[in-house]
């Protein structure tokens, strides 16, 4: 692949996924690939999981990373165009990018939406202006809008845990949480759950937490929670605002954790998170500390996500 910015950028995600279970029972069966490349990991916005995980997939592909801090580190970057930069900006991205386009051989940019302008959110405005101008391959490490390396991660872990000879039923439940967040990983998540097509795939919400359109197209949305978990093998928690009523809060209904009461609905579920977690807000403490977490686990695949995706583009490029 040239980039990896959605779902839509992988050809065969059954075999992106299988690599990542390769890199993780050989870690380093591929340590001269990257030999001499570097890439660079820029964060418009903080990360643990994201940074370290893509540090180490780095290293175990003989490959240096460098990490930058945007606007904490050196100059704050401007991303419009024919902007006269009077205001905070130093430097602008048509200058900066392809000066990083010169140092690295893949570019990693994590950005956060504003929650306030949809429609800039979910242009993308700051990975594709990136893009544009580094002339290098680009790495989303989270956008406004998707998060594809959680993604693929998340169905790397339901591929190497789900054993039996059927599709699996999996069920993303919005949950409770104590400001406003993205949709991000819903998106994402229902993006590459339906582009895989290797399970059957429903969402539960309350009434107002709509995802946009093109996300869920095909997707069972339920409103039901109690409903939607039954018979699942696989519950995928996450908290995310309105998307028609753009960035607002609309419920703070506790009865929307799960527990291990409603667990009991389910077909003994394995659950998800992408983490971070507000424990006993968006999901249980009795869950996250039980048999049928698979946060820590699913947590760990994130280097083999990224390891996959860095060999894939090493190899095209």
């Amino acid at each position: 692949m040239k980039s990896f910015i959605s779902a839509e950028d992988v050809t065969n995600i059954p075999a992106l996924i299988q690599s990542a279970l390769d890199f993780k029972s050989d870690p380093f069966k591929s340590k001269a690939l990257g030999v001499k490349k570097r890439v660079g990991l820029l964060f418009l916005n903080p990360s643990m999981r994201t940074r370290l995980s893509s540090q180490v997939a780095a290293a175990n592909l003989g490959m240096e990373s460098i990490v930058f801090n945007v606007g904490q580190e050196g100059w704050t970057l401007e991303f419009e165009e024919e902007v006269v930069m009077n205001g905070t900006s130093v430097e602008h991205v048509k200058d900066a990018a392809p000066v990083l386009g010169k140092y690295f051989d893949i570019l990693g940019i994590r950005t956060f939406p504003s929650l306030v302008n949809r429609e800039e959110d979910y242009s993308d405005f700051y990975i594709r202006q990136i893009i544009k101008y580094s002339g290098i391959p680009v790495i989303s490490l989270e956008s406004a809008t998707l998060h594809p390396l959680q993604s693929l991660t998340d169905l790397v872990t339901i591929r190497e845990t789900f054993q039996q000879k059927r599709r699996p039923t999996v069920v993303m439940t919005w949950a409770p949480h104590v400001k406003a967040l993205p949709q991000c990983v819903a998106n994402s998540f229902s993006q590459w759950v339906m582009a895989w097509g290797e399970a059957d795939f429903i969402i539960t919400h309350p009434k107002g937490y709509e995802l946009k359109d093109s996300f869920v197209k095909g997707v069972t949305v339920l409103n039901d929670q109690d409903m939607a978990l039954n018979g699942a093998d696989y519950v995928y928690v996450k908290n995310w605002s309105a998307f028609n009523d753009y960035g607002k809060v609309l419920s703070h209904d506790p009865d929307w954790m799960l527990t291990n009461k409603k667990l009991q609905l389910t077909n003994n579920a394995k659950v998800m998170h992408c983490l971070p977690v507000r424990r006993n807000i968006e999901l249980s403490s009795e869950i996250l500390d039980g048999p049928n977490s698979l946060v820590t686990q699913q947590a760990g695949n994130r280097v083999w996500a990224a390891q996959a995706v860095m060999a894939d583009i090493l190899n095209t490029n």
